[in-house]
């Protein structure tokens, strides 16, 4: 029995918890940014529903060279020492996004990773090693992510095509 608390304590050290949807009513420091910002036309929304659940929704248009919608969380310096993957249970509309992290959020690039959903509840997990630096949809010829800490993590849907979308978030953690 020891060796089962043990075993369990070493777990729950090794996971740091980013955003719990179920501990809030409140989405103050997440932001929307939709390709409007360069004259696009899409349209994302972002709330708690009452299941407790963050939903990132809404359409993305390809009009006036569009394209994406994204949604962000600045949470400031995080350590991730010793992590090695994001973790996020979701449940997504069968489409594909893009997770990204900064390790800064004055860093003009992001490191990207994408993720497929399949319509039902999941756990998603993305090695931290994977995420590649990319600006507007480039990859850059830097390092994939190596970082000891983050301050932004952010989920984009940009799959060149005219679409609504769906997406509900219960945890984002790293282990």
């Amino acid at each position: 029995m020891p060796y089962l608390i043990m075993l369990f304590f070493l777990t729950m050290t090794n996971s740091l918890v980013l955003f719990d949807f179920s501990k809030t009513s409140e989405l103050n420091d997440w932001t929307v940014v939709n390709d409007d910002v360069m004259g696009g036309q899409s349209h994302g929304l972002f709330y708690i529903n009452t299941e407790g659940n963050g939903v990132f929704e809404g359409r993305v248009s390809l009009e006036n060279n569009g394209g994406f919608s994204l949604v962000r969380y600045r949470m400031g310096s995080t350590d991730i020492q010793e992590l090695q993957k994001v973790v996020i249970r979701l449940k997504g509309d069968g489409k594909r996004y893009q997770f990204r992290v900064k390790a800064k959020a004055s860093d003009y690039f992001s490191y990207v990773g994408f993720f497929q959903t399949s319509g039902e509840w999941q756990l998603v997990e993305i090695p931290l090693a994977s995420l590649y630096p990319a600006f507007r949809g480039r990859r850059l010829s830097e390092p994939n992510f190596a970082g000891d800490s983050i301050e932004e993590i952010a989920i984009l849907i940009g799959n060149e095509k005219n679409e609504t979308f769906k997406l509900e978030l219960d945890q984002i953690t790293v282990q």
